[in-house]
C-alpha cells in the first residue's frame, strides 16, 4: 500500500516510522526538511510538497499541529495535496482541528471524489512510538473501512464515532475530560504531600480504586519530581482546548473545569512552559502551596 505521511512532528514521525515497518510504501514530507531525513533512512521516499507527495499515494495521512496546518498541506491552491490525489484516493486527519472546518475539508475532497476521514488520535508521543494509540474517526462506513488497516498500524483502538467531523467531537470530549483529571491528580498530589503524607505511597494506595487512570499511572511520578519532558505539549493542549471552548459555546455547554485549565495553561505558556508535557500544570497548584522546585520528598 502506498501512503504519503504530511507532518514530521512528535506524532507524525513515528506514524510514519510504523508504517514503514509495517511493510506500506511511504512517502514523507515536512515543512522542516531536515525531519524527513531519519524517515528516509528507514526506507521511505521524500518529496518536495504535499502534492508531490500525494501524486502516487493511494491514502494520504496527515498529523499538523491546527486547522490553519492542515488547510495548507491539504488544500493550498498550488502545493497542497488536493493537486497531487488521484480519484478515488483517501485522506486521513490525525491532526486535532475545528469539526467545522473538518467538515469543510471533506466536501471539498468529496467534489473531487477523494475520500475523506477525520481521525485524532489520543495515547501521547509513547503511544505514537509504540503504535498503541487510542483513534477516533468521523467518516462514512466505507471511507473508514479503507482507513481502517492501515489506522490499526499505528493504533491499538480505533473507533468509528459517526460521519466526517465526530472523530474531532470525539476528541474535544478527550481534551476537556483529560484537563479535568490532569488538574485534579496534581492538586490531589500536592494536597497529600503538604499534609504530611508520603505522596508516592499515595498514588500506590489510590491507584487501585476509584481514582486510578493511565494519567495517574504515567504522569503522576512528572508532577512528583517536578520535571515535565515531553509527552504532549501543553500549548498544543490549550490549543485543543480552544476549540473545546468554541464548540462548547457553540452549543451552550457549560464547561468550568475547561476553562480554568484553559487560564492556567495561558499562564504556563507565557511563563515559557508551553513545549514541557502538560502535566506541568502541576507547577500552579506547587507553587501555590509554596513547595519548593525540586522532588516533592516524603
Amino acid at each position: 500500500m502506498k501512503i504519503s505521511v504530511l507532518g514530521m512532528g512528535t506524532m507524525g514521525a513515528p506514524m510514519a516510522t510504523n508504517l514503514i515497518k509495517a511493510g506500506c510504501e511511504v512517502t514523507v514530507q515536512n515543512r522542516t526538511r531536515s525531519r524527513e531525513e531519519p524517515l528516509e533512512k528507514l526506507g521511505a521516499q521524500r518529496a518536495e510538497t504535499p502534492a508531490a507527495a500525494a501524486a502516487d499515494a493511494e491514502i494520504v495521512l496527515s498529523c499538523v499541529s491546527d486547522t490553519a496546518d492542515v488547510e495548507r498541506v491539504l488544500l493550498d491552491q498550488d502545493t497542497g495535496a488536493i493537486n497531487g490525489l488521484k480519484d478515488g484516493s483517501l485522506v486521513i486527519d490525525c491532526s486535532s482541528i475545528s469539526p467545522e472546518s473538518t467538515r469543510q475539508f471533506a466536501e471539498t475532497f468529496r467534489a473531487k471524489n477523494v475520500g475523506y476521514v477525520d481521525a485524532p488520535v489520543s495515547g501521547g508521543s509513547e503511544g505514537a512510538i509504540k503504535g498503541t494509540l487510542t483513534i477516533m474517526c468521523g467518516g462514512t462506513e466505507e471511507d473508514f473501512l479503507r482507513a481502517e488497516p492501515v489506522l490499526e498500524i499505528i493504533g491499538a483502538k480505533v473507533t468509528r464515532i459517526g460521519p466526517v467531523g465526530c472523530g474531532q467531537i470525539a476528541k474535544v470530549a478527550n481534551q476537556v475530560a483529560i484537563a479535568g483529571t490532569f488538574m485534579a491528580l496534581a492538586e490531589a498530589l500536592t494536597l497529600a504531600y503538604r499534609a504530611g503524607a508520603n505522596p508516592e505511597r499515595v498514588v500506590e494506595a489510590i491507584g487501585g480504586g476509584v481514582a486510578g487512570s493511565w494519567i495517574l499511572n504515567n504522569r503522576s511520578d512528572k508532577m512528583l519530581n517536578d520535571d515535565y519532558p515531553l509527552g504532549f505539549r501543553t500549548r498544543l493542549h490549550r490549543k485543543d482546548l480552544g476549540i473545546a471552548l468554541d464548540t462548547a459555546r457553540q452549543f451552550n455547554v457549560p464547561v468550568p473545569i475547561a476553562s480554568i485549565v484553559a487560564t492556567i495553561e495561558d499562564a504556563l505558556i507565557a511563563q515559557g512552559y508551553g513545549d514541557e508535557d502538560m502535566s506541568n500544570l502541576a507547577r500552579f497548584v506547587r507553587e501555590g502551596a509554596g513547595v519548593p522546585k525540586g522532588p516533592m520528598k516524603a
